[in-house]
């Protein structure tokens, strides 16, 4: 029984090439075999059909013949591809042997989409650095700037990262004449493919020098020391990390990477941070305590005197404002003061009397 091309590919026999090629394009979605819902069977069908229609010439002789039409000149069971289609009449983005059609549109979800094309351009990026440094607590608190000393790949100061010898310029790259980009044809089971790669010559941009830099061979980059001053911000805490983009490893014809530094503040023997407040421990005597009285600190501002009330009690907590860590340009925590009263363990016999009649006095 003679097959109906037409019905396979769901299609009037009135239909214009065009309406054959998206037909096949729809069904070879559909029913190819490495889909899970794919039909091998049904998928040699519509490459029958497609490889008869949409030649000219095989599609007159079977509108003229139907069922005496030789189906095997149309569809070679010993061809190249899935059940006898040969893949090797097409080429990506090109024309075949009587239709032309896109690859990577048709077979794309099979090979993870679609790719951007020649004339997109990736730019390379240089490695990013990670580094560690030590600060004061005064340091952190306050802020600082600190100047760090880094061997790195860094762009060439004799022709500014292009790779050309100064006054010479650039050229044309020969290799992909100017595009960037290497077109490949490479082979595989399902036929002949085109792919397209960056070009080493040129790394992408098309261009190279028309005479290398003697510093750095056309490279555009060398390996140097280089100074980098790193502002390290108020109220920074143990442990943040400060990046600083493109202050990393640099390449040629890309971006630089970027730098991270990860700051570890140094502890201190009388303050620790909460917040934007700091907060000490102050061991005070009984007496001190009891009756009070004024004594002289030493912060990070410098000196100050505080008042301590009498009466006060263990663990009671003094504030002092404005003493604490930056919030703003305008602003500061407070220092909080953290009262320990230090009680006696051996008592003079007078000690013992004064006590005693403070005993008496209900104290």
């Amino acid at each position: 029984m003679a097959k109906d091309y037409y019905s396979i590919l769901g299609i009037e026999k009135s239909a214009s090439k065009d309406d054959i090629k998206k037909a096949f394009r729809r069904l070879a979605h559909e029913y190819h075999p490495d889909k899970k819902s794919g039909n091998e069977a049904k998928f040699k069908e519509v490459n029958e059909a497609y490889t008869v229609l949409s030649d000219e010439s095989k599609r007159k002789q079977y509108d003229a013949y139907g069922s005496n039409f030789d189906g095997s000149q149309g569809f070679d069971q010993n061809s190249q591809g899935f059940g006898g289609f040969d893949f090797s009449q097409f080429t990506q983005n090109g024309s075949g042997n009587g239709f032309e059609f896109d690859l990577g549109d048709i077979f794309g979800e099979f090979f993870g989409g679609r790719s951007n094309g020649a004339g997109s351009r990736q730019t390379a990026r240089g490695r990013d650095i990670s580094i560690d440094i030590e600060v004061s607590f005064e340091d952190a608190v306050f802020g600082t700037e600190r100047v760090i000393l880094l061997s790195k790949n860094a762009k060439c100061d004799t022709c500014k990262g292009n790779g050309a010898k100064p006054g010479s310029g650039m050229k044309t790259c020969d290799i992909c004449n100017g595009k960037g980009k290497i077109h490949e044809a490479r082979k595989s089971f399902m036929g002949n493919f085109s792919t397209v790669r960056t070009c080493t010559t040129c790394n992408g941009i098309g261009e190279i020098p028309k005479e290398k830099c003697s510093i750095c061979r056309g490279a555009g980059i060398t390996r140097k020391q280089e100074e980098i001053k790193v502002k390290i911000p108020s109220a920074i805490n143990n442990g943040e990390m400060i990046r600083l983009t493109g202050a990393g490893e640099a390449v040629s014809n890309g971006t630089s990477g970027d730098l991270y530094i990860k700051i570890h503040v140094k502890r201190h023997n009388t303050f620790y941070k909460e917040g934007h407040n700091l907060v000490m421990d102050m061991n005070i005597k009984l007496s001190s305590a009891i009756l009070g009285e004024e004594v002289s600190i030493k912060t990070l501002d410098g000196d100050i005197n505080v008042k301590i009330p009498a009466g006060v009690s263990h663990g009671e907590i003094l504030r002092v404002k404005g003493k604490g860590v930056p919030i703003d340009k305008n602003r500061r925590g407070d220092l909080m003061i953290k009262i320990s009263i230090n009680l006696p363990r051996k008592l003079s016999k007078s000690a013992i009397k004064l006590i005693e009649e403070l005993k008496k006095e209900g104290i």
